[in-house]
């Protein structure tokens, strides 16, 4: 795993000791020289994509980074130390971002104090949209998580209802239920909701396509997103797709898939042929001889799992999705 990239930006002499000092025992870290005033080196140091460390007064760092914010799931973490490091403020993006992470390994480097604000943190209680994203679970609606996390804080725990096994080891404020439509978290591949839930979505989605030579990778994203819509299935819950082996080469679908950052698993007509119960494809028999191709590769792929959508034809490309056993 590549190291993370770790700007660390300095004012003063003693805080340009300080950032050189850190750079040498922080995996990741470097020096970045104050080019053009401090909020234009920051800005194109958060441009980077990489964290950011400040060894400045906190309030040059909040004016600098005030028109570059846009959201916490894409904003870099932001942290703010004094010359003599004695303190470690972990300013923006502590969770989601390793802000508080972070403050806590430059801390300990420097002898001095991690300064972390997040209530979850500071109470005990788990970082949710941390814990989501650890088990694989995208977030449909992350303004309700934010507010399903207030809720952990002030009563101390929340409930989960799941369609699927849960995560193993759940956090103890992490309370399992089987009340559906009550529970405030709720784990599954389907997208009806209840009044106030946050819908966690895992990855248990394979999508068999089958599609004539050609076809372009919007049409197929287009025939998958529709197929989804009509069977109440989440699109963040795909985890492949899957074909016949002779669409290897097929420049839309492997466009396709690879703009979702989906793998694609492909099978061959003799495997295909093998799985029982699909739909028959005249279609499918006379131009790649087999009985069918989106439902038998959706069903190979889940390994033994069922079909939530059997196939739909939508143009040039047919669609079945089944959920892995």
């Amino acid at each position: 795993m590549p190291e993370p990239r770790i700007a660390l930006i300095a004012l003063s002499k003693g805080g340009r000791e300080l950032a050189a000092r850190l750079a040498a025992v922080l995996p990741g870290s470097q020096l970045v020289p104050v080019q053009g005033g401090v909020s234009r080196t920051i800005a194109r140091a958060w441009q980077d994509g990489g964290s950011l460390i400040c060894i400045m007064a906190a309030g040059i760092v909040v004016r600098a980074i005030a028109p570059l914010l846009r959201d916490k799931t894409s904003d870099p973490a932001v942290l703010v130390c004094d010359e003599r490091g004695l303190f470690v403020v972990s300013l923006l993006s502590g969770h989601l971002g390793g802000g508080n992470a972070l403050a806590r390994q430059a801390a300990a480097l420097l002898g001095g104090q991690a300064v972390i604000t997040t209530a979850s943190d500071v109470l005990g209680h788990t970082a949710l949209d941390i814990w989501a994203r650890n088990a694989g679970l995208a977030v449909a609606d992350k303004r309700s998580l934010t507010r399903i996390m207030a809720k952990l804080v002030n009563s101390g725990s929340v409930t989960l209802c799941s369609d699927c096994p849960p995560p193993p080891e759940l956090p103890p404020d992490i309370i399992l239920t089987d009340k559906k439509e009550q529970a405030d978290l709720r784990i599954t591949c389907r997208t009806a909701q209840g009044a106030g839930q946050v819908m966690l979505h895992p990855k248990r989605l394979i999508v068999g396509i089958g599609c004539k030579r050609g076809a372009a990778a919007e049409d197929i994203a287009a025939a998958l997103r529709l197929v989804c819509a009509e069977h109440g299935l989440a699109l963040q819950s795909v985890r492949q797709l899957a074909s016949i082996d002779v669409k290897r080469d097929e420049p839309g679908l492997l466009a396709a898939a690879a703009a979702q950052g989906w793998p694609i698993e492909f099978h061959s007509a003799e495997q295909l042929n093998r799985v029982e119960g699909v739909a028959i494809s005249a279609a499918a028999l006379r131009a790649v001889g087999v009985k069918a191709v989106a439902e038998p590769a959706a069903l190979l792929s889940s390994g033994g799992g069922r079909l939530l959508a059997g196939k739909r034809k939508c143009g040039n490309v047919t669609v079945a999705i089944a959920e892995i056993a």
